[in-house]
């Protein structure tokens, strides 16, 4: 069947349009369930901030283990009453704030223990400042609010690890799982199969895919079922009943999509597209008025901002004074046992191509055998099991110690101790022809360490993925991320040779 712009063919007489769409029913079900577990994650959250006031409260004033102060004597909960309120409505509008009742918050733990973390702390700091503003009688106790927030802090996190483990379930995530049909294929498709496949909770099922007659095949997924074709999707949808479409490339014409996103609505399906042509920084994307005509195009990343590159090298300038100081001891050890094995210069430097393409030189402990660097390896990284590599420099590598000398790059400014590892120039200038949105890489400061490394690709791994983890480091980019990436270098070292 051929799809107009502006309407759609009739659906023919063989699959006739129910009157109640299965599809309609499973996803008036789905959402219910999602309600009524929201609902139950809402009642929970409240007891626990209650159940952690009174507990602070006891702890204070009433448990005797705290003596000090001139508070210590015992209060009726009656007195706290108004605080009480007060924490509690702060603890709504700071979560409310923060999603803290998204789906995607409420069924996943450690996406909902981070928000927890963030919004106990803005909880209790904010909680302390109004008290101070509105002069409560008798005023608030600082002791009792820490109290308070430890107490809430665990009893949350308690409660919500009990409701992802029930919610994890096979019978209830069953009744939250979203049937997924793809059309057409991509490589952002596998990615996003391999995704959903590593998810204990399996939240969507994917039932199979659509070719396009012009896209490619997928490979690498053989359970992937080709239902049918393009021609054939008014019968698809009626037939396997998917509560979501994604459209995963761009070979269809206008008028085939908007027919799509026609048919979809009828039959009361989800339709979702992967972009095709913003496949970088697309979380970054934002319509905007031009002279009245709306445009979609990328706005400024994070670190774009003044005061996040403020905070960023500020704590670069800290780390990379400590880092000199607490690695002194280990360089030198290391500089000896180099030495020992292969006579010759203990450190070398490389030059590599910085922020917007700037160079510098970037200093590394010498790891193999002299002049190796200056050999013609210019297209190889190093590999494992490298003929080149000295004993001790493989055990250097191993726990990344022949990096610590990048300490005073970070300090100089020419790095970050977080960012998009720096290449050889050589490399870079062959690889921007090579992969698309390479030297994007570059929007901001290499790091000694970044979100490629602790993910795996470093050295001979795929470049291509190691650019996309990049990318997603730079949309992504706050300071909790970069504290995750350096306390992982410690022990995420897959591919460290």
């Amino acid at each position: 069947m051929a799809f107009a712009a502006t309407q759609i063919e009739p659906i023919p007489k063989s699959v006739s349009a129910p009157s109640a769409p299965q599809s309609e029913s499973r996803s008036h079900a789905r959402r219910h369930w999602a309600d009524y577990i929201t609902a139950a994650a809402f009642l929970g959250d409240t007891a626990s901030v209650l159940c952690g006031l009174v507990a602070g409260f006891w702890i204070r004033f009433n448990s005797g283990w705290i003596t000090f102060g001139v508070e210590s004597q015992a209060r009726s909960l009656s007195a706290y009453f108004t605080p009480f309120c007060l924490g509690l409505l702060f603890f709504y509008l700071t979560f409310s704030r923060l999603g803290f009742y998204e789906p995607g918050t409420v069924f996943r733990f450690r996406r909902g223990a981070l928000t927890i973390a963030r919004g106990t702390v803005f909880w209790v700091l904010t909680y302390l400042g109004t008290s101070l503003v509105l002069k409560f009688e008798p005023p608030i106790s600082r002791i009792y609010a820490l109290c308070s927030f430890f107490c809430i802090f665990g009893l949350l996190l308690a409660w919500r690890g009990i409701l992802s483990r029930i919610v994890q379930s096979e019978a209830f995530a069953r009744q939250l799982r979203r049937r997924m049909l793809i059309v057409g294929w991509t490589e952002d498709v596998g990615r996003l199969l391999r995704a959903i496949e590593k998810e204990t909770t399996r939240f969507y099922e994917v039932i199979g895919y659509v070719p396009l007659a012009s896209g490619n095949g997928h490979t690498g997924l053989p359970r992937m079922a080709a239902l049918g074709s393009f021609d054939d999707i008014e019968v698809l949808l009626q037939e396997h009943q998917p509560e979501m479409v994604v459209l995963a490339d761009n070979n269809l014409d206008q008028a085939q999509i908007i027919g799509l996103v026609n048919l979809c609505e009828k039959r009361f399906v989800d339709f979702k597209k992967i972009p095709s042509y913003f496949q970088i920084l697309v979380s970054g994307l934002q319509l905007e008025l031009v002279n009245g005509i709306p445009m979609l195009g990328i706005v400024a990343l994070p670190l774009d901002r003044l005061a996040h590159r403020i905070i960023k090298r500020t704590v670069d300038v800290l780390g990379s004074i400590a880092g000199l100081i607490l690695s002194a001891p280990v360089i030198l050890f290391c500089g000896v046992c180099v030495y020992a094995e292969s006579p010759g210069p203990i450190f070398f430097a490389q030059e590599r191509l910085a922020h917007k393409g700037k160079r510098f030189r970037m200093f590394k402990m010498r790891t193999m055998k002299p002049g190796s660097e200056r050999l013609d390896h210019l297209n190889q990284s190093t590999l494992r099991d490298d003929p080149r590599l000295l004993k001790i420099g493989k055990w250097m590598r191993h726990w990344n110690i022949d990096e610590t000398p990048q300490f005073w790059n970070v300090l100089k400014g020419d790095m970050s101790l977080v960012g998009p590892r720096p290449e050889r120039v050589s490399h870079s200038l062959r690889l921007s022809e090579e992969i698309p949105h390479y030297n994007a890489r570059y929007t901001c400061k290499p790091g000694m360490t970044g979100w490629a490394q602790v993910n795996g690709f470093r050295g001979d791994t795929s470049l291509a993925e190691r650019v996309r983890y990049d990318l997603f480091y730079l949309e992504h980019w706050n300071l909790r991320l970069d504290f995750q990436i350096m306390i992982q270098t410690f022990y995420r070292r897959q591919n460290a040779y």
